[in-house]
């Protein structure tokens, strides 16, 4: 122990201003991320706000059963959950890749630079305009969407908002529109680091553009689809929670209520905090198999992986 002391204190002092830089964000960590870690144990009690969570009685697995077993929507929040996380890796991990390839084949510069632009600002915009805009649009009476169905189709005003069946399309169709052209920095990225001459070797060859794109780009982009992969993976049975509440109302139930908005009104509106937190340590521990699971998988087959 002593021996590795004196090693590593020789490497801090030689490179203590990258230390110093990444100092905020291991505070960061600290702080908000492993130190709330403590409040886990309330899962496992009947937590009471004058007792303490170390006054509060000891319950085990009470809340996990009751959730499981009792209540009524377990399933059904289960089902939605999964079913838009489903939905968001089929439509929306994929789309970035593809405009990421589509900026690279742009030969005019600044009809290139002027798209990337327009593509990024939707991710500027807070989560709460975009429900604003998504529900002027798609309002039945004065939204854009219906009166053009309306012009066009000679098609009856649809209540999108309020038809269960509609809720993924819209919610996911949104996400996709908000974070396509920032999600395509990473891989544009990884392009730009793709040897040039691999290009024109292949031009050399005879390659079309179409096969430079399968057999070099793309090949390229793999090492980051796999730890952005890797990564969604931990988030999967969370889903975007301020989108959601923005947008559900008691005619989408049946679709929109997913888990993290039942904790929500379980854990802040009826104060049953014991009950929210078992529901999410739920939540975490599957994130954290999937990633554990996934990178053990793509590293035994492919050599890249988080770890």
């Amino acid at each position: 122990m002593l021996t590795s002391g004196r090693r590593l204190l020789p490497v801090l002092r030689k490179h203590r201003a990258l230390y110093l830089l990444m100092l905020p964000g291991i505070l960061y960590y600290i702080i908000f991320k492993y130190v709330p870690m403590y409040g886990i144990i309330i899962a496992f009690q009947d937590y009471s706000v004058g007792k303490g969570i170390l006054g509060s009685k000891f319950v085990g697995f009470k809340h996990f059963v009751e959730f499981f077993y009792v209540t009524p929507d377990a399933w059904k929040l289960i089902r939605n959950t999964v079913l838009l996380n489903v939905y968001d890796l089929l439509f929306h991990f994929p789309a970035p890749i593809l405009l990421a390839i589509l900026f690279h084949e742009i030969r005019i510069t600044w009809f290139k630079r002027l798209v990337q632009s327009i593509s990024y600002m939707p991710h500027f915009l807070s989560t709460v305009v975009i429900a604003g805009i998504l529900v002027t649009f798609l309002s039945p009476s004065t939204g854009v969407v219906n009166h053009a169905l309306e012009r066009l189709f000679g098609l009856e005003p649809i209540m999108f908002l309020g038809e269960p069946g509609w809720f993924r399309t819209i919610y996911v169709g949104s996400e996709i529109w908000q974070k396509i052209g920032w999600g395509t920095i990473l891989y544009l990225a990884a392009i730009s680091g793709i040897d040039p001459t691999l290009y024109e070797a292949a031009k050399m060859d005879g390659a079309s553009r179409f096969q430079q794109v399968r057999h070099i780009t793309l090949v390229g982009m793999v090492p980051v689809m796999i730890v952005l992969f890797v990564l969604t993976l931990g988030h999967f049975m969370e889903i975007g929670f301020q989108k959601i509440l923005l947008l559900y109302n008691s005619m989408n139930y049946e679709t929109s209520d997913v888990i993290n908005t039942f904790v929500y009104r379980r854990g802040i509106l009826d104060a049953d905090f014991s009950f929210a937190t078992a529901v999410g340590l739920f939540q975490s521990v599957i994130g954290l198999i999937l990633v554990v699971t996934a990178n053990r998988i793509v590293r035994k087959h492919s050599g890249t992986s988080l770890w």
